[in-house]
């Protein structure tokens, strides 16, 4: 017999005659279903869509915000909202060329699925400032590989400030968009998968100038 948590995410339409703890310890399996039991002890699951999902994520990133009154009617009028890096989140900004050759192309839906598969946490990019913004743990640090010459990755810890674009911002063409959505409430890019893509994307980014230049 598979435990609950299987069962929920192999057949999230119905789980029977699973007691409270058995409940709480499903629960802990991520913000893809959303379940309750009723008073015979049955519980039932439905998935929970990303959508449904943004009204909670946009509520944590506000707990970021200086005026959260403010910063929710900046997204709401001009879907951008100056939130504080260093608390809940930290922020490395990558350089788009960094980030297009390490991919292997500009075409915004396949650097979005890259993204999504390399990254593993939440990024946005800004195409006016040609930037990808990654949204890392507060406690990740100013890795040292990261600092280099010509400044095409910069951490944002305390101290500073990005306006980031609201939950819903998700159109390819937009100047500032979510190229990967947070996926659940402090869901956030572990250190080393942000190295990883700033070193691929180095790598091939000085061997096709050594190419170029003979």
């Amino acid at each position: 017999m598979n435990s609950l948590s299987e069962q929920i995410r192999t057949r999230p339409q119905a789980v029977e005659g699973a007691g409270t703890d058995a409940v709480s310890g499903a629960l802990e399996t991520g913000p893809e279903y959303e379940l309750e039991q009723d008073a015979a002890g049955v519980v039932s699951g439905r998935v929970v869509t990303l959508a449904e999902r943004r009204p909670a994520i946009e509520h944590w990133l506000l707990s970021a915000a200086e005026d959260r009154a403010r910063a929710r009617q900046e997204w709401r009028t001009d879907g951008l909202a100056l939130l504080r890096c260093g608390g809940v989140f930290s922020v490395v900004q990558i350089s788009a060329t960094v980030v297009h050759v390490a991919v292997g192309t500009e075409d915004p839906r396949a650097v979005n699925d890259y993204l999504a598969g390399a990254v593993l946490g939440p990024v946005f990019v800004d195409r006016e400032m040609l930037r990808y913004c990654v949204l890392a743990g507060s406690s990740t640090g100013p890795l040292r590989d990261w600092k280099r010459a010509g400044n095409d990755a910069e951490f944002m810890g305390v101290g500073h400030y990005l306006g980031v674009p609201a939950v819903d911002a998700i159109d390819l063409t937009a100047r500032r968009a979510w190229c990967v959505e947070m996926a659940s409430l402090g869901d956030l890019a572990p250190a080393a998968a942000v190295s990883q893509l700033v070193h691929i994307g180095r790598y091939r980014l000085a061997g096709g100038e050594r190419h170029l230049g003979g």
